[in-house]
């Protein structure tokens, strides 16, 4: 589902037991298991330019979501911080705790809802457009804070990363651009869904904005740091990119490490997966480098690290360059504990992330300029 058959069924949704209507690869693009440039290109060597490019432009729609994020951490770091303020507030308010367990249990007497929950729950998927209408029920007839809806889905959904899911539910209450709500109506998601719902339970009828809140400029990303093709160097696989093996790495790499959990606090599910992608691309850069695999702390904890440079006598690691979310904040703070040690940490960059991430300064819009520049880039680049 990549060409003329996407573009015009994209939007509808038969449920986990119907027919398919997108590709179904986003968790794998979350994870790198396969990459941006590498879905883009063999959808158009397949349909054509013509024929993939609604695909290709929903590709590169989850690329401006983190090049956007990227540039303004601010709120990643706010959204954090409303979730931990707002569970703590439920306890005082009764009513608003209720309606809460209600919609996490999927127990609010919506059908389209609860039935949502329940697959979300099960499978750690629900489509795209289906997703809008569950963040519209959720701020605007539930009445529930989009943070907390934000907190739900990214403990759960295969593919959530802090940009896409947090920028997302902004869109939907009008805070990403700024008055323009998200409305789910009755109707379109009987439509949509084939008829499986019969949504009689009254939805809100108009979605008020969200109060605003500022949106800071952008700061240019910083740029990549270079490796040292001369170092004697450790290769170091996190779940942001677990296809490293694919990339021109410099130099010999004389030991090969992943960590040993995904860290945080998700779903089973989405543990389970995460943490078989990470398997795979692990044995995989271990068959290409002919190397024996390692597994390190979870939280990338830097004693282990430390201790994994000493034992290999390392003075380099090269990772994926992660964006702003959890993987990010470790690696920040594993940098300067192994430079004290005398090893570089150097997070490889992709060239589609160098190229995209600049342009996502506004809207997607401007961003799609961008786009034949994308496609241009060999799929293995780095910056």
């Amino acid at each position: 589902m990549a060409g003329r058959a996407y573009a015009a069924q994209r939007n509808h949704d038969g449920g986990p037991d119907g027919k398919a209507t997108t590709s179904l690869l986003s968790p794998a693009i979350r994870r790198r298991l396969v990459s941006e440039a590498e879905v883009a290109a063999t959808a158009i060597a397949a349909h054509g330019f013509t024929g993939a490019e609604k695909f290709v432009q929903e590709v590169c729609w989850r690329t401006y979501w983190v090049g956007w994020l990227q540039q303004r951490p601010e709120i990643w770091t706010q959204w954090q911080a409303d979730v931990v303020r707002m569970e703590a507030m439920l306890a005082e308010d009764g009513k608003w705790q209720r309606r809460y367990e209600l919609a996490l249990t999927g127990n609010t007497g919506i059908d389209c809802f609860d039935t949502w929950v329940h697959e979300l729950i099960e499978t750690g998927w629900l489509h795209n457009h289906v997703r809008m209408s569950f963040a519209s029920i959720w701020c605007f007839t539930l009445r529930l804070p989009w943070q907390l809806g934000a907190a739900f889905f990214y403990k759960h959904l295969l593919d959530a990363c802090p940009a896409s899911n947090t920028l997302g539910w902004r869109w939907v209450v009008g805070l990403q651009t700024a008055g323009k709500t998200y409305l789910a109506r009755a109707d379109l998601i009987r439509d949509l869904s084939g008829g499986r719902f019969a949504v009689d339970a009254p939805l809100a009828r108009e979605a008020t904005p969200w109060p605003a809140d500022i949106i800071p400029p952008p700061i240019p990303p910083a740029p990549a740091i270079q490796a040292d093709p001369t170092a004697r160097t450790g290769l170091f696989v996190t779940t942001e990119d677990t296809s490293l093996e694919t990339l021109a790495l410099p130099g010999a790499i004389v030991a090969l490490a992943a960590t040993a959990d995904i860290g945080g606090t998700p779903a089973p599910l989405k543990h389970q997966v995460a943490m078989a992608m990470l398997a795979d691309g692990l044995q995989r850069a271990a068959t290409r480098l002919g190397l024996e695999p390692e597994r390190v702390d979870a939280t990338f904890g830097v004693d282990a690290m430390r201790d994994w440079a000493a034992r290999h006598r390392l003075t380099q690691i090269i990772t994926a360059d992660a964006p702003l979310g959890p993987v990010k904040d470790r690696l920040d703070v594993l940098a300067p504990a192994l430079a004290a040690d005398g090893v570089q940490l150097v997070r490889l960059r992709r060239a589609w992330d160098d190229v995209a991430w600049p342009h996502a300064k506004k809207g997607f819009f401007p961003f799609k300029a961008a786009i034949p520049k994308l496609l241009a880039l060999p799929a293995t680049a780095i910056a």
